[in-house]
């Protein structure tokens, strides 16, 4: 084996530790390509809370109160007709009994007494003490007392929690009718007599400046009544205009439009 002369060796070193010093920038090179990447994706949203117990998802009633009859449900009032005042009920003796239009007034059904509103109609009466709601129909006439707008049903009075209280302030508004709530015939009460010869004598004298007067009877479970009732006028307007005129000049108190039914 020849012998390598110094000079040569100092050559080959040197072009030793170039070669290191390259390989040493190449590995650098390599293990800073690799460095991690921040993730800029934004966060998914935090998942929306579950509903509470009880909640079903839905706005809360403006009443606090589902209507008390399936299938009917809250509905729109119609324009024109809505009517404040007090609020009765009647149960036994008149449940079974002949209810004006007709049917046999059943006290637990939801139903109630108007002495204008067409038969048929319904409405959302709502308790104005406690806000409770409901829906009746109306089958009946009535309430012939001073200062009652409606005569309820029993379900009717508990669906607004006044049985025990027997009248309560209420709001009365129109949600269908098949004709409009004012239109038809009117007449005007002015007197109830349990005696036939009362309430003839009160006919006879309102006779002679008034078309037509006539008597209508009515058994109740309290009696048989005989009913004085004056006027045929066209429109509920022209009727409340009518008894205001009778109030005026022959000195009734309470005078009552009440409708004039077909039967």
């Amino acid at each position: 084996m020849s012998s390598i002369s110094p000079g040569a060796l100092t050559v080959l070193r040197c072009r030793v530790l170039r070669f290191l010093s390259a390989l040493s920038l190449l590995c650098f090179a390599g293990c800073a390509s690799h460095r991690p990447v921040v993730d800029r994706t934004p966060p998914p949203p935090p998942p929306a809370p579950a509903p509470s117990a009880g909640s079903e998802g839905g706005p809360p009633s403006s009443t606090g109160v589902a209507s008390a009859q399936p299938g009917i449900g809250p509905a729109p009032a119609l324009p024109g007709y809505i009517e404040e005042g007090n609020a009765s009920w009647y149960g036994i003796p008149f449940h079974g009994q002949r209810a004006a239009n007709g049917e046999t007034y059943d006290m637990y059904q939801f139903t109630a007494a108007h002495r204008t509103l067409p038969f048929d109609t319904l409405v959302r009466v709502t308790n104005l003490l406690n806000n409770n709601s409901t829906i009746v129909r109306i089958t009946d006439r009535g309430p012939f007392v001073d200062n009652r707008v409606i005569d309820l049903s029993l379900a009717a009075a508990r669906a607004l929690d006044m049985v025990a209280a027997g009248v309560v302030p209420v709001r009365i508004e129109v949600l269908s009718s098949s004709i409009a709530p004012a239109a038809g015939f009117f007449t005007v009460q002015v007197g109830a007599f349990l005696e036939r010869g009362n309430a003839e004598r009160l006919r006879d004298r309102l006779a002679l400046a008034y078309s037509p007067v006539f008597i209508q009877e009515f058994d109740a479970p309290n009696g048989h009544f005989y009913r004085v009732r004056v006027g045929r006028i066209s429109g509920e307007d022209a009727a409340r205009q009518f008894s205001q005129t009778l109030r005026q000049n022959e000195g009734f108190s309470d005078p009552m439009v009440v409708r004039l039914d077909e039967q």
